[in-house]
């Protein structure tokens, strides 16, 4: 049976495999499970011959697939069935529309008064241009997570021990100001930005 389409990839089984693999079907299926399901939601899609000599692309509401003509941009394919030439047309990146929300990792900030403290936060954003997330980052999801971390320590800095207690508010305010001005050229927009915790030195 085929096994689940991860965010972003798209996997056949042939029919052809190697013999050295078919003793150990399951757990080849439970690895590539677990790699799929780590995989982020906006990626450039792994082709296979299969899926290039097809003559119809089925995009889902809230998708966006976009299609490469000899190796170059064509065209963002819309929601329903789209027809394209096989071995010719390809779709090469695969993104979701939806608001979507990333964990920023916990990490070590430094406040004005010299003070080291340990913050998190949770990002919310959605990808408004499908082109630009494609062409004009590598991993959009992946930079726009850097970006909050280095912002995030960024507006620790400017404030005291005692304000950022205080001034939460105003830090996710000024974090999501920083990060849609760098995010808007890779067709990200970050909708809100909501610290977790603070953790003051012990």
């Amino acid at each position: 049976p085929p096994l689940p389409q991860g965010a972003g990839y798209s996997y056949s089984p042939t029919s052809k495999r190697p013999r050295s693999l078919r003793g150990s079907e399951g757990s080849t299926r439970l690895s590539l499970q677990a790699s799929l399901s780590s995989c982020p939601s906006s990626t450039r899609l792994l082709t296979t011959t299969p899926s290039r000599s097809r003559l119809f692309v089925l995009t889902h509401q809230q998708e966006a697939k976009i299609l490469e003509r000899f190796g170059r941009f064509y065209k963002t394919l819309p929601a329903g069935f789209t027809f394209k030439l096989p071995f010719i047309d390809e779709v090469a990146y695969h993104h979701s529309l939806k608001e979507q929300v990333i964990d920023i990792d916990q990490q070590t900030a430094i406040t004005k008064d010299n003070v080291k403290i340990k913050i998190d936060g949770v990002l919310y954003f959605k990808i408004n241009d499908p082109y630009k997330a494609s062409y004009a980052v590598n991993n959009p999801i992946k930079a726009i997570s850097l970006l909050a971390q280095t912002s995030m320590r960024s507006e620790i800095g400017k404030l005291v021990l005692d304000r950022t207690f205080e001034e939460r508010d105003s830090l996710n305010h000024n974090i999501k100001r920083s990060l849609n001005q760098a995010s808007e050229k890779w067709g990200v927009d970050c909708m809100r930005y909501e610290i977790k915790d603070i953790k003051p030195p012990e």
